[in-house]
């Protein structure tokens, strides 16, 4: 399994909205230059954020998105799933396709434990747990991907 620059984005813009508290709307472009990623591809991440319910689009001069829910409820399993689709580290086997013991003895042994450990890792996070105070800083977030 590796998770796309779609899904990795979409972490970063989350984290970066929720950092910036949930009260008034972020545009893109600000988020865009903090994390330095391109506002255009921003906008494709956005769009499927929004068709998820994680964020909403607030129109006007004051205008960009905030989020829809508190970041200790938002998982980051939950919004990888979203943006990535399966995130099982093999495709299960087509219907009607046998498969041979080995097979099944990889799968069990293998990848069904990794897919576990995957699941189980990352529906352990939410926006909130990513977000840690710096000892030193108060003000400045440390993020933990």
């Amino acid at each position: 399994m590796k998770i796309s620059t779609r899904g990795r984005y979409g972490i970063r813009l989350l984290l970066d909205m929720a950092a910036q508290g949930k009260d008034s709307p972020v545009t893109l472009a600000s988020i865009a230059g903090r994390q330095n990623i391109s506002v255009p591809y921003l906008e494709q991440v956005a769009v499927i954020l929004r068709r998820a319910g994680y964020i909403r689009s607030v129109k006007g001069a004051a205008g960009g998105y905030i989020l829809l829910r508190t970041p200790a409820e938002i998982g980051i399993g939950e919004v990888l799933n979203a943006l990535e689709g399966d995130l099982s580290v093999v495709d299960p086997p087509l219907p009607g396709e046998k498969e041979t013991p080995l097979q099944r003895c990889l799968r069990a042994a293998v990848y069904n434990k990794l897919d576990k450990t995957i699941h189980d890792t990352l529906n352990s996070l939410t926006l909130e747990t990513m977000l840690c105070k710096d000892d030193e800083n108060e003000s400045a977030y440390m993020y933990f991907i």
